[in-house]
């Protein structure tokens, strides 16, 4: 927990190193420790809530203690069996720690004097924006938003077939079904190792959440055509996208962090995906955008964004700070959203998309890109996707957590105009 606080890295990173660096825990340990971990990073508010209501420092220990007595129900006795001070036990508990154990118990993680964003594990920037977009549903979607994710897998069509890939999941003894929206998705029910999943290594499956396997559907590439995945990352989307393709046309992905494109590659590599170009950019205006103006049938542009969608999996995400806030965040949309549109050919489509359920951050971003490029309208969802009718929002692809149980995402569709014919 020190680790996560202190480390400018999301907490999936840093879990990750920490566990390298102490190969001799078993998976049992590996997924108790974790559990454990994000447990507390899912009642982070709650948990601070109760320190400063008795006065305690707001440290890691204080918080597995309040968390002990007030989530998991442990007793003083219990929990100073757990802290005897033994070798692979932590040090035994102060007179100071025995007195917040006294005070503590009896409680439960929640309290009727909490706050809303307290209680609902809201930072404050956030808590306004999501109770405009979700007016009634704001409890429930928050609700939502506490429970770990599933692990969902896209079945990669080029190597294997959704079918096959269930039966070889089923025969490793796992739960796992067809995903109710995304036509190669996968949920599985347990939480296995990874390292325990062939199909992964051989590149059959990639682990994908079904609402980014919609957003990359939503792109609607073709055999044989064009597509730009301008903030491509490590490349999940160009995946989907490519394979989407039948390995046929070009995709180029685009970022600006060459240690992400890298891991890219290696997966476009194990998945047998060859239609795939990565490009490394200098920024959004990078010169290479110019030269290719006009040429493109599809863009993609997954934008950066406050991730608020992601909060199942990286709860971490709410209370710290690991790239801009939203004030920076929202220009440098527009800007990337307007430089990549000039990729787009006439009567190509450009994709807007974010992992955030934030108004400003979305449909405002879009309305803004419309009044200022007239050359592009809206496409309705019901025209660029009629099999997604479970939108939450009839023009775009609007998916929460509690309404379609994916994270949530955000995707607009537009066009550029055909070229008017010569008389």
């Amino acid at each position: 927990m020190r680790e996560v606080e202190s480390i400018a890295r999301p907490a999936d990173a840093v879990v990750s190193a920490w566990f390298r660096d102490r190969r001799y825990l078993g998976a049992e340990d590996r997924g108790l420790i974790s559990d454990l971990l994000y447990a507390l990073l899912r009642h982070h508010a709650r948990l601070g809530w109760w320190l400063a209501k008795h006065g305690r420092e707001d440290t890691p220990r204080n918080r597995l203690l309040a968390w002990l007595v007030l989530h998991a129900g442990k007793t003083r006795d219990q929990i100073q069996a757990l802290f005897n001070g033994g070798k692979f036990s932590p040090a035994l508990l102060s007179d100071h720690e025995r007195g917040l154990l006294v005070k503590l118990l009896g409680c439960t993680i929640d309290h009727p004097a909490m706050p809303d964003e307290v209680r609902l594990e809201c930072p404050s920037w956030a808590l306004e924006p999501l109770r405009r977009r979700f007016e009634s549903a704001f409890g429930p979607e928050m609700a939502a938003l506490l429970a770990p994710a599933p692990l969902d897998l896209r079945v990669n069509p080029l190597k294997s077939t959704r079918e096959d890939v269930l039966r070889g999941l089923r025969d490793l003894g796992l739960g796992a079904e067809a995903s109710r929206l995304a036509p190669y998705g996968i949920r599985v029910k347990e939480r296995p190792s990874l390292s325990g999943l062939p199909m992964l290594k051989t590149g059959e499956v990639e682990i994908q959440d079904e609402g980014s396997q919609l957003v990359a559907m939503l792109v609607d590439a073709r055999a044989g055509e064009r597509v730009v995945d301008f903030c491509a990352g490590a490349g999940g989307k160009t995946l989907a996208i490519a394979a989407q393709m039948a390995n046929k046309g070009h995709v180029v992905a685009c970022d600006v962090s060459a240690s992400r494109l890298k891991r890219s590659a290696e997966r476009f590599r194990r998945a047998g995906l060859h239609n795939i170009e990565t490009r490394l950019l200098e920024s959004e205006r990078d010169r290479w955008v110019k030269r290719h103006k006009g040429a493109y049938d599809r863009v993609l542009v997954d934008a950066p964004c406050s991730g608020t969608g992601t909060w199942r999996r990286n709860p971490d995400a709410r209370w710290r700070a690991l790239g801009p806030g939203l004030d920076s965040l929202l220009p440098l949309q527009a800007e990337i959203l307007a430089s990549a549109a000039r990729l787009v050919k006439p009567g190509g489509r450009l994709v807007y998309a974010t992992c955030s359920m934030l108004p400003q951050e979305n449909e405002e971003q879009v309305t803004a890109f419309l009044a200022a490029h007239p050359a592009f309208r809206m496409v309705p969802l019901h025209e660029a996707a009629p099999q997604l009718s479970v939108s939450a929002h009839p023009d775009h692809l609007a998916l929460t957590p509690a309404r379609h149980d994916t994270d949530g995402f955000f995707a607009a569709v537009m066009q550029r105009a055909d070229m008017p014919s010569v008389a």
